[in-house]
């Protein structure tokens, strides 16, 4: 079968022709329906940092997955062929699909059964793919780390694929959002959304106590702005990897007693619960699709800042 994998760093992904999967002792092997495509693969190909993380090379890449199990390896229990699934990229003790072990810009995929969520059945596999990592991670942040609840003020920094979810998050949980986004070709869709109010900088929100500012964009300057931002006491949770390092004011920090999170991923509850929002129609995310072939063209476009919501490839 063909797969598009990373072989260097400021190199393409290459299609190659790669041995179809065999479930092994406790895994799956999955036909996959859609895969997302998400800032941290642009990050992988373009910055060395990444490259630590890789278990080999060449990978397969592609850590947001949906689809159908098509066969079942020995001492699984729980999922049978023809189940609808999506892949927690963090599950416990399996690792990473991409990173770990091949992930799924393939049209099959072995994983440990650990990581499988059942996808409901009014969930449709686009949305699916695009829960496992982008709501996954941006409901983790929300919810689980930012502690988001009824009454808050929250500012969300980047309405990409993760802060458009988040944003969706922390106003079904009650809370007054705030989004910060450089790019306002996509402030239409904050409005749809229902936020309260969109501006280029989180510093923009002149007179805004913030209790919760979630970065999904970290690009330096967008996590020093939050920590500036936030009330005393306040919290500040940062998700984007759009840089590596960033430049904090440490005087701020330690003075008005801001609390500073990294968050990454989540759990699979965490997945079930962004599933739980779509199957009510409670959270309808903005996606983009494009086909298999299309996925280093989507990865240049995503890159460029030229998608609006979350890209994701479907294979159906």
């Amino acid at each position: 079968m063909k797969a598009w994998q990373f072989t260097n760093t400021h190199e393409p992904l290459v299609l190659n022709e790669v041995p179809e999967p065999v479930a092994g002792e406790g895994e799956v092997v999955l036909e996959i329906k859609a895969a997302g495509l998400c800032h941290s693969d642009v990050g992988l190909l373009e910055d060395e940092g990444w490259l630590s993380l890789l278990a080999k090379r060449p990978i397969t890449i592609g850590h947001e997955n949906a689809g159908v199990v098509a066969e079942v390896g020995p001492g699984v229990t729980g999922f049978k062929v023809g189940d609808r699934v999506g892949v927690c990229p963090t599950a416990d003790g399996v690792g990473a699909p991409g990173y770990a072990f091949d992930g799924g810009f393939a049209p099959k995929m072995a994983v440990d059964a650990r990581a499988l969520v059942p996808l409901p059945d009014e969930v449709d596999f686009v949305n699916g793919a695009a829960a496992t990592d982008a709501g996954m991670t941006s409901y983790h942040a929300i919810i689980t780390e930012g502690g988001v609840k009824e009454g808050d003020t929250v500012g969300v920094i980047g309405l990409g694929g993760l802060g458009q979810l988040g944003a969706v998050a922390g106003i079904l949980a009650g809370a007054d959002v705030y989004v910060a986004e450089i790019n306002e070709k996509v402030w239409p869709l904050a409005r749809q959304l229902g936020v309260k109010d969109v501006r280029t900088s989180i510093k923009d929100f002149e007179g805004v106590e913030f209790d919760v500012i979630v970065d999904y964009a970290g690009f330096g300057v967008t996590t020093a702005d939050a920590i500036e931002m936030v009330r005393p006491g306040g919290t500040v949770v940062q998700v984007g990897m759009g840089r590596l390092e960033a430049t904090i004011n440490t005087r701020t920090l330690i003075t008005r007693s801001v609390t500073l999170k990294g968050s990454v991923g989540g759990t699979k509850e965490d997945v079930a619960g962004v599933y739980e929002n779509m199957a009510s129609g409670r959270m309808k995310p903005q996606i983009t699709t494009i086909s298999f072939d299309e996925i280093p063209a989507g990865l240049e476009k995503l890159e460029k800042g030229e998608i609006v919501g979350r890209l994701v490839a479907s294979y159906e």
